[in-house]
């Protein structure tokens, strides 16, 4: 059984949101929700050791806003019912909340007054507190002075007891002053054991997390920036995961039980595994999470995506890889550190890029020597400090590539990569003085890290048809734009009926396809509204419409994209997963084909290659590889889905060698390896498969009326032709759903059987031959008696110069080689069938007795022999003791499979190398044939006769090989 709670429990300025409670009973393999969807964010669980029914959530709350739905929570009946049996005001959640090892109905919470806003953090009030119920939460007493804690408001506290010896209990306490508190009697009194600042005192909203050793009630672990450990009872603290030890800024942590030296820790940059009680620490490279605010991508081949992370840099990785396997870890660049955001490689030579941190730093890398230049715009005026919110706003100029622009609560233009600024814009923003105290935020205990900038522009959106027109948006709720390089802007956010007042517009998406579209998307959570809403203007933003709202979508908007192919193919990422409209944003559905219902905060298209590549913020980058099918479809108005078989076009296919991984093959389970793309064609269609109808019992068979054969649709097969009509291939899938499918062709024509191969069954698939050669080829496919067709464009390897009259010489020889091979495979199929037959006389005549069954039984046994002899100067002779391998042997299959290694990775025409080997095939599969055509001729027709004149009729007539 397994507990899930929703929602974050440290209110970062970029919490995920939840929605309930979940319950597994098949370890994590279904998952039921079981209630709680107000309270947003779940912080601790605790399950009643003795009764699994009896479980105690507690709720910390959305920090964004008042609710009811806070405090704890308890279920005796394992989750059907739930009832709030503690609770202090609408401010306060809980920040913590322990259980006694030893007494299940006593439990301690720490309650937390706290409020978030856009610009502001405040920790500590009336409604936080020390709470204790030794009833199970029938009655709960307020710690307070006289029990030997501090007076005043609380903020945030962190808690901890030792599982054997539960009479000690830590309290790590957020207060006007600081500190670590002990109990040694259960609670009852407490006393202060350290005050120290560097110990007690480290973003106490963020962190102040500790917990103590099951085993040792002095050894106390203290989670913040790094881990630290002490072994005196909280009087004094030690670093036991340094920075370089592990990622900085850690959240969670588990001891086992029983075994203190094992320890697994949750921090910002994944998981982290200590087996010797701290002292090394191990990350796990296995877990797919990440945190992107922005994807992009450019136009290498294969193209690279790009990306920043919370807490974890900007980075460049590729999409996909020639390369054996997936996509793993070390394939990835890290272009610039800090919190990562948005990252745009310089679209005249992707070795160099812009990648932003929080603050508003801004920097240009060079990914081939790793030099990062710092050049965020500078303060023109000393009095005027400039705002750069967390998640600045930047953009490239379509139609001047060294133009980039940047936002604080100014437009910054550069025109020469970001080595000098220009302000082209006044203060975008609403301005609000009261909203610009961020040196004053954090409450109890100030936290200034830029955060909680506000008043800064979001997002910017230059024109793609236009020069000079370039749109704004803030996160106070303003849509600005200007027409004439910015000389004059327009403020339309009142024109636009339904806007949530100063809303967060995380993003403007500029029309591919007319200058005065463009698309809003804009959030309200952090003011409490949980509506999606995203807006488009045609005409320069003098009229609105709203195409997403909650009637269409489920969650906040986060991101917006249109295609630019096909205008009414529409995607939107919100708080729940992406969603792509096909008729213009009249209706919207929720894409689940391998993407989960995660916050999707970015999207873009990699156009050469129809790619939707997908930013989450919390599982990472997906690839939704070759959209052209949605293209189609929209296109269509989605009437093609009524047809049984629809084929799309397919994308370029690359005619490449796989390289082995840099560093080491073979990985285990010790690491990611991200899904690669398959490597070929891939051809896309849509299928609907009939659905299967309960055959009726017939009266009476009507005999005079033939019957007509049904048409089975089962197997969509793709026959593949030359640009002279010849058909190369064919590959067959069976869809076991209707919808859209995939069939990849590794861009070979069909192979022939060699001699050492078994005859293939019906319905088999083809061998694989020779690469084809670039060039345009016909794909039809057909399904019962439906058929489509489609094209696709094979292109050479374009890390070489293509050879293509060596490409002819190559298959030049292999055509002579197919030649031989085919002779090679039927002397071997008859081989094979002549011994079957003598094998099926000597079952004929075991029972027989006499001087003739027994002569005949002799020249069995000879002829099997001498065509064991035949075959083996074909086949390599096997081992005939026991053991591995195969003795030394030249035989034409050797040659051959010795000419098809040299022919196979060589970019030149043939050499004289491939010529002598050539030489050495044609001779010895002559004399190969030779000596069968010599058997058959002479030693089978002689053996043929004999057998006859015994009136064993089992046999026929074979031709000469020629």
């Amino acid at each position: 059984m397994v507990w899930v709670g929703t929602g974050e429990g440290n209110p970062r300025n970029s919490i995920n949101l939840g929605a309930g409670i979940y319950k597994s009973l098949d370890g994590g393999k279904t998952w039921k929700l079981m209630g709680l969807e107000k309270t947003r964010n779940i912080h601790r669980i605790l399950i009643d050791p003795t009764n699994p029914n009896v479980i105690y959530a507690g709720v910390i709350g959305n920090p964004y806003a008042e609710q009811q739905e806070r405090g704890v929570y308890k279920t005796t009946d394992g989750g059907e019912t739930w009832q709030r049996v503690l609770f202090t005001n609408e401010k306060s959640g809980v920040a913590d909340m322990i259980m006694d090892a030893k007494n299940s109905n006593k439990l301690f919470v720490a309650m937390w007054q706290h409020k978030r806003t856009a610009w502001d953090f405040k920790s500590g009030g009336e409604g936080s507190g020390l709470y204790v119920t030794y009833d199970a939460g029938k009655n709960w007493k307020k710690l307070s002075k006289t029990d030997g804690l501090p007076e005043g408001d609380f903020g945030r506290i962190g808690l901890a007891s030792c599982r054997s010896y539960p009479n000690r209990v830590y309290a790590l306490i957020e207060a006007t002053k600081n500190g670590l508190y002990r109990s040694d009697d259960g609670g009852m009194k407490w006393e202060k054991v350290n005050e120290d600042p560097k110990d007690v005192t480290n973003r106490p909203f963020y962190f102040n997390d500790i917990l103590c050793d099951p085993k040792n009630e002095n050894r106390l672990y203290s989670l913040y920036q790094v881990i630290s450990v002490s072994e005196d009872g909280g009087k004094s603290f030690k670093t036991t995961a340094t920075f370089d030890q592990a990622h900085a800024d850690h959240h969670a942590i588990w001891i086992h039980p029983e075994d203190n030296n094992f320890i697994i820790n949750g921090n910002d940059g994944g998981i982290s595994i200590s087996r010797d009680r701290g002292k090394t620490w191990t990350f796990a490279e296995a877990l797919p999470l990440g945190q992107f605010y922005h994807v992009n991508v450019d136009n290498e081949i294969p193209y690279n995506i790009y990306g920043g992370l919370q807490d974890n840099g900007s980075w460049q990785g590729p999409a996909y890889t020639w390369k054996e396997g997936g996509i793993r870890n070390y394939s990835w660049l890290s272009v610039n550190g800090g919190d990562g955001f948005d990252v745009m490689p310089d679209p005249e030579d992707a070795r160099y890029g812009y990648a932003m941190s929080q603050g508003g730093f801004l920097g240009r890398y060079d990914t081939k020597t790793g030099q990062s230049t710092m050049i965020r715009p500078p303060q023109v005026d000393i009095k005027t400090r400039l705002r750069f919110n967390w998640n600045a706003a930047i953009a490239q100029d379509p139609f001047e590539k060294g133009t980039i622009y940047y936002g604080s609560q100014f437009v910054h233009k550069s025109q020469n990569k970001g080595l000098t600024w220009d302000i082209i814009s006044p203060d975008l923003t609403i301005n609000n003085p009261e909203q610009q105290k961020q040196d004053q935020s954090g409450g109890l205990s100030l936290d200034i890290t830029s955060a909680e900038n506000h008043n800064t522009i979001l997002t910017l959106a230059p024109s793609l048809k236009e020069r000079g027109v370039l749109w704004a948006g803030t996160d106070d709720g303003n849509v600005q734009l200007t027409r004439d390089f910015g000389k004059k802007w327009s403020n339309l956010t009142s024109k636009i009926k339904n806007f949530p007042k100063e809303g967060w517009i995380c993003q403007i998406q500029a029309s591919k396809y007319n200058v005065g579209e463009a698309f809003v998307t804009v959030n309200n959570y952090r003011q409490g509204d949980f509506a999606p809403y995203i807006f488009r203007t045609k005409d320069f933003g003098q009229n609105w419409e709203r195409i997403v709202d909650e009637n269409k979508v489920r969650g906040y908007a986060l991101c917006f994209l249109q295609d630019p192919t096909i205008p009414n193919l529409m995607f939107c990422g919100t708080e729940h997963g992406l969603w792509v409209s096909v008729d213009e944003a009249k209706s919207w559905t929720q894409w689940k084909a391998g993407l989960p219902s995660v916050s999707t905060m970015d999207l873009t298209i990699q156009e050469r290659e129809a790619d939707l590549v997908v930013g989450t913020f919390g599982r990472a980058l997906y690839v939704l590889d070759d959209i052209r099918p949605l293209r189609k479809i929209a296109q269509a108005s989605a009437k093609i889905l009524d047809q049984k078989l629809v084929a799309f076009d397919s994308p370029d296919a690359y005619s490449v060698e796989f390289s082995t991984q840099i560093g080491y093959n073979t990985i285990g389970d010790g690491m990611y390896e991200g899904e690669n793309r398959a490597a070929g064609a891939r051809i896309s269609y849509f299928v609907n498969v009939p659905k299967k109808e309960d055959k009726k019992p017939e009266d009476k068979k009507d005999v005079s009326t033939p019957k007509v054969p049904s048409i089975k649709y089962d197997t969509v097969y793709a026959k593949i032709y030359d640009e002279v009509g010849k058909q190369i291939r064919t590959i067959f899938s069976v869809p076991d759903t209707s919808g859209m499918q995939r069939i990849t062709w590794n861009l070979t024509e069909k192979g022939i059987r060699y001699p050492n191969a078994q005859k293939p069954k019906k319905g088999a698939t083809e061998p694989s031959g020779i690469n084809v050669l670039p060039g345009k080829y016909k794909v039809v496919l057909s399904f019962g008696d439906q058929k489509d067709s489609t094209y696709i464009n094979v292109k050479p390897d374009p890390r070489y110069n293509f050879d293509r009259s060596a490409e002819v010489a190559k298959r030049d020889i292999y055509e002579r080689l197919k030649v031989n091979v085919s002779k090679l495979t039927e002397a071997t199929d008859r081989l094979t069938e002549v011994n079957e037959i003598t094998e099926k006389l000597l079952n004929q005549v075991k029972d027989n007795e006499g001087r003739e069954v027994e002569d005949l039984r002799k020249q069995i046994k000879a002829v099997q022999d001498t065509i064991k002899a035949k075959k083996e100067l074909i086949v390599a002779k096997p081992l005939e003791k026991q053991g591995y391998g195969r003795p030394y042997r030249v035989t034409p299959l050797t040659k051959a499979q010795e000419l098809m290694m040299y022919l196979g990775n060589r970019q030149s025409s043939p050499s004289k190398t491939e010529s002598i080997i050539l030489e050495q095939f044609d001779g010895l599969t002559r004399e190969t044939i030779a000596k069968i055509n010599v058997f058959f001729a002479n030693n089978w027709v002689d053996f043929r006769k004999k057998v006859e004149s015994m009136k064993l009729n089992m046999f026929k007539d074979y031709e000469m090989i020629r």
